[in-house]
């Protein structure tokens, strides 16, 4: 029979401290190699600012079709007949918009790229597009995009 089971119980108690303790400590330093700070490239990389963005790859992320430009007369350049489905809009007016021309499929659209012979995307915000005879001239459209379905 044991006379004294209180320091059997005390040496356990302190064994697991000391290997929770051990595990901890190589945790740390195994975790503090593997995340390693960035390389010089991946540096230089996100100090040049963004990378451009391929239209198609907007395209396919909205919904909408090929990339592809239609000639317009001025004639023909009505509100109706353009229909703004998506927008992408970023800071430092950069963004593209989703239009649909004639009821075609939408295609996307950088601001600065020609809608057609006639109008040139001048703009986007959170839910518009502006489109003008060049980027500079009065804006002679607004597109808005169509109000959101109540829940």
């Amino acid at each position: 029979m044991q006379a004294y089971p209180h320091p059997l119980w005390t040496l356990r108690i302190t064994t697991f401290a000391l290997a929770a303790l051990a595990a901890a400590s190589a945790a740390y330093w195994v975790l503090g190699w593997v995340a390693v700070a960035p390389s010089a490239p991946t540096a230089a990389l996100a100090a040049s600012g963004p990378a451009p963005v391929d239209p198609q790859a907007v395209a396919r992320l909205l919904g909408g079709g090929s990339v592809g430009v239609q000639a317009v007369s001025a004639a023909q350049a009505a509100p109706s007949r353009y229909t703004l489905t998506g927008v992408v809009a970023g800071s430092s007016q950069r963004g593209y918009a989703l239009i649909s021309v004639d009821g075609q499929p939408a295609r996307p659209f950088s601001v600065g790229s020609p809608v057609g012979d006639a109008l040139v995307l001048q703009s986007v915000s959170a839910r518009s597009a502006v489109l003008g005879a060049t980027r500079e001239a009065p804006s002679a459209l607004k597109l808005d995009l169509p109000p959101l379905a109540p829940r």
